[in-house]
């Protein structure tokens, strides 16, 4: 079930994004765009869900990061053993990589 529904949501994103390529950000003149903001509600849809998609994913790769780089299992410890303090910590991780990837998309 989770499959499918990340696999959907990533086609639809890419073809979301693949309808705004047509646009004049995308201009193949060689010009640079003075700015990347959107110039419609559907690049503005496109870029949300590019942007949203990407931010999940590399939050989901902080916090899988950090629970390598820790002793234990973080996963098991909160599921199974209920650590609330665990859980706590879980969290401002994941806070924390996603105040940073934010901040890196905001430019």
């Amino acid at each position: 079930m989770k499959n499918r529904f990340v696999a959907r949501f990533a086609a639809t994103s890419c073809l979301v994004f693949a309808a705004t390529l047509g646009s004049p950000l995308f201009a193949a003149d060689g010009a640079a765009p003075s700015d990347w903001h959107a110039q419609s509600l559907g690049q503005a849809v496109a870029y949300m869900l590019l942007f949203s998609f990407l931010g999940i994913l590399v939050a989901i790769a902080g916090y899988k990061l950090f629970d390598k780089c820790t002793p234990g299992d973080l996963h098991r410890e909160i599921v199974e053993n209920k650590n609330v303090a665990a859980a706590l910590v879980a969290g401002a991780v994941i806070l924390g990589v996603c105040i940073i990837i934010a901040a890196a998309m905001i430019g």
